[in-house]
């Protein structure tokens, strides 16, 4: 699903609200886990789970196209940890 599909169908479920407030709920919602996260933070949403960020430290890569041999900086990436309630939801039988 994408954005624009995921403010649809709050939409859709919310009919009181107009799709210009759905989207400035969505909006918030994505800013301010991305702020968490910069911030070094962790978001943790019981039931669905929890956002992170994970340290990737510094190497040499290759470019593919080149075979040159590159620099890749360390950085953080963020990481997503299902919670318990959404790994049994996906692993039905």
């Amino acid at each position: 699903m994408i954005r624009s599909g995921l403010v649809q169908k709050l939409t859709d479920a919310h009919p009181d609200l107009e799709p210009r407030e759905v989207e400035l709920i969505v909006s918030c919602f994505f800013d301010e886990i991305s702020k968490r996260l910069a911030a070094d933070g962790r978001v943790e949403l019981r039931g669905f789970g929890a956002f992170s960020t994970r340290a990737r430290d510094a190497r040499t890569g290759r470019n593919p196209r080149t075979g040159e041999v590159v620099a890749v900086d360390a950085k953080r990436v963020p990481y997503f940890k299902p919670g318990k309630e959404m790994r049994s939801r996906l692993n039905v039988d």
